[in-house]
């Protein structure tokens, strides 16, 4: 029996199978027809059986392990090849131009009203004031009695303060003053601080109201202290903070915890002191409440009044915030909106 086998023509056949090969299944189907358990050599290796001279099958099987080898070596290239192109492609989907600029993420800011506690941090501290904190839960001595503010005041009045008990003995404290309490009661004088925070008045929230808001209160006593100390001290504060052509007037005011007591204006910052819209043509601005400390205060905290004196203020930080940044609204520091943000 005489068994001829076309290599040429089946690897002719292959070669044009496999250009139209596009995919990893496509060419592990066509791989298994040609070399798998039911393939084309397997066929071919299946006439041995039928070959029986000895030479002629051994040539003949010589034929068909030749054949193999060849097929092999064909789809081992195809099988690169594919390889290849997977990867090309897979590197296409990935692929960055390093040289378009990269995406930039938004830097976020620090907000306006910490930024300005800051900035008057960092003027007091210039001028030998420290930091004291206290709690924005307090009760009615500390924010109230010792502040010689008697049960009668308008101030302790509910509509005003945010009462967190029946008794009225417990609230959101009302000013940062009760931190200056608190400090007088643990240190001895001379003492200077500066006591920023949260404080919680029943405001209606409108352009320039909020029923939360921050303050910056300040206390310095010493011997001999006078109101010409409380003038320096503000002055040089209202320098470095709205600008060096700015002076500052005290106008009489009454404070249950200051005798004398001010309101402090600086000379407006828009229109130079000649008059205009915002200072409503009087040429000042009221920026904060001072006086010097009722010696009924400290009393509350045993210290001896006639031997020590001291001033006091309390400024609310969106409100300078809002006369330095020129911001027309209270209610902007309050919104998110990123438009307000980016444009500080």
């Amino acid at each position: 029996m005489a068994l001829i086998i076309d290599k040429d023509e089946i690897i002719g056949t292959l070669k044009r199978e496999l250009q139209e090969i596009t995919n990893m299944q496509e060419f592990q189907n066509l791989k298994s027809k040609y070399l798998g358990k039911k393939s084309l050599i397997k066929s071919l290796m299946n006439n041995l059986k039928d070959i029986d001279d000895v030479e002629l099958k051994k040539e003949y099987g010589k034929s068909v392990n030749e054949l193999k080898e060849e097929l092999e070596t064909i789809f081992d290239e195809k099988l690169s090849e594919l390889k290849e192109k997977e990867r090309e492609e897979k590197e296409k989907k990935n692929w960055v131009d390093i040289t378009i600029p990269g995406a930039r993420r938004k830097v976020g800011k620090e907000n306006l009203i910490t930024k300005t506690r800051k900035e008057i941090e960092e003027i007091f501290i210039g001028m030998g004031f420290s930091v004291a904190e206290g709690p924005e839960i307090e009760n009615s001595w500390y924010n109230f009695d010792a502040l010689n503010t008697p049960e009668w005041h308008p101030a302790r009045e509910m509509q005003d303060t945010f009462y967190l008990s029946l008794d009225k003995e417990k609230l959101l404290r009302t000013h940062t003053s009760p931190v200056q309490v608190r400090t007088m009661l643990k240190s001895k004088p001379p003492l200077a601080i500066i006591s920023p925070g949260r404080v919680y008045r029943k405001d209606e929230l409108d352009a320039t109201h909020s029923p939360v808001f921050h303050q910056v209160e300040g206390l310095y006593v010493d011997r001999n202290v006078s109101v010409s100390h409380l003038k320096m001290y503000l002055e040089v504060f209202a320098q470095k903070f709205f600008g060096n052509k700015v002076s500052i007037l005290l106008r009489p005011s009454y404070f249950p915890f200051t005798e004398p007591s001010f309101e402090v204006d600086i000379s407006c910052i828009f229109c130079g002191g000649k008059g205009c819209n915002v200072c409503k043509n009087t040429g000042w601005i009221e920026i904060l409440g001072a006086g010097l400390v009722h010696p009924n205060v400290f009393r509350s905290v045993n210290y001896d009044p006639k031997v020590w004196q001291g001033f006091a203020f309390g400024m609310g930080i969106e409100r300078v915030a809002m006369l330095k940044y020129n911001i027309p609204d209270i209610r902007e520091f309050y919104k998110n909106d990123a438009r307000f943000i980016e444009n500080l």
